[in-house]
């Protein structure tokens, strides 16, 4: 009975050091610069999610926030090296769509479901489905009425093979049960070239790229790919509510780290993102971008991560993607 007694104890205390040193951790993080790591090339959406993040969470933890740019590959390469990465706090990675996308569509060194620790869900954004002028749609519904009465004629422009342009088009060509031509390029910028040219006739791409021309009269948008009709452009419907239903499909930017880092650290990084995501000026400065903020769980990003991953996996093998 003593014996039994006596192990409690120690069990008991064991516990409550455990909890200091825990709580220690967490008090005494960070005590040198953290880095960033971005998986394409400085300029885009996702450097520009990254850099605003580094700014406040240096403002928050009082310590130097770097954000180093490892483009290649898609994300493939960044991912890769952010995954392998000493799971210290001191290496995060803002990780997009191409996370949950490259190991479906390309052999991958890490599974993206086991090999990270979930921080939060910073913000989403939709891309926006855009026609040429000539094309006789207004909308998703007079869109697929266009294609389904020439099958194969339209073409689309994608950004790259297995990228977030091509698989949303995937998806939505999937769903809406119509086939058109689709022309691949190397990026996003000469599709929405060829597009305005009036060589494409449709072509999905992030808001900010491509509504200036909207505004212009030079291009129709159609529909924005999210569940909800976007804040920053409230006039345009989604996709799901006009024609296409149960599509969704959002262009997300989360804050991941390696595997194995301490619960106290992504107990502190969680806890101070949240407070910069639901600040005003955070917000104001990801809703003028087209991005609307998130927050929330680890266990809630990772759920997240858990669906995109499957659903894209889905499509990928509907579609019969390979690279080429």
């Amino acid at each position: 009975m003593r014996v039994a007694q006596a192990a409690g104890r120690l069990v008991t205390v064991l516990a409550a050091c455990c909890a200091a040193a825990s709580h220690a951790v967490a008090q005494s993080y960070p005590v040198r610069p953290i880095r960033i790591l971005v998986t394409s090339a400085a300029g885009g959406g996702a450097d520009f999610m990254a850099r605003v993040t580094a700014q406040r969470l240096s403002e928050a933890l009082g310590q130097p926030v770097i954000v180093e740019n490892r483009p290649g590959i898609a994300a493939q390469t960044g991912n890769e090296f952010g995954m392998g990465a000493t799971p210290d706090g001191y290496n995060a990675t803002l990780a997009s769509p191409g996370y949950t996308i490259d190991s479906s569509v390309r052999a991958s060194k890490f599974d993206p479901l086991t090999s990270y620790t979930p921080i939060i869900m910073v913000g989403k954004a939709p891309l926006v489905l855009l026609a040429h002028p000539s094309v006789p749609a207004r909308n998703p519904k007079e869109l697929i009425a266009v294609a389904k009465s020439r099958p194969g004629e339209l073409a689309y422009g994608t950004g790259g093979q297995g990228t977030m342009t091509h698989l949303t088009s995937e998806l939505f060509l999937l769903l809406a049960d119509v086939k058109m031509l689709r022309v691949p390029y190397r990026g996003g910028a000469p599709s929405l070239v060829d597009l305005l040219a009036g060589r494409l006739q449709v072509v999905f791409t992030p808001p900010q790229t491509g509504m200036p021309y909207v505004r212009a009269g030079k291009l129709r948008a159609l529909g924005v790919t999210t569940a909800e009709r976007s804040r920053s452009e409230p006039e345009i419907p989604t996709l799901a509510e006009s024609g296409v239903p149960g599509y969704e499909a959002s262009n997300w930017h989360a804050l991941i780290a390696p595997k194995g880092l301490p619960r106290p650290i992504q107990e502190r990084l969680n806890a101070e993102m949240n407070r910069i995501v639901a600040s005003p000026d955070f917000t104001k400065t990801l809703l003028s971008h087209g991005v609307e903020p998130a927050g929330g769980t680890p266990a809630e990003l990772h759920e997240y991560v858990r669906r995109d991953f499957y659903k894209w996996r889905k499509v990928v093998q509907d579609a019969n993607i390979r690279i080429e």
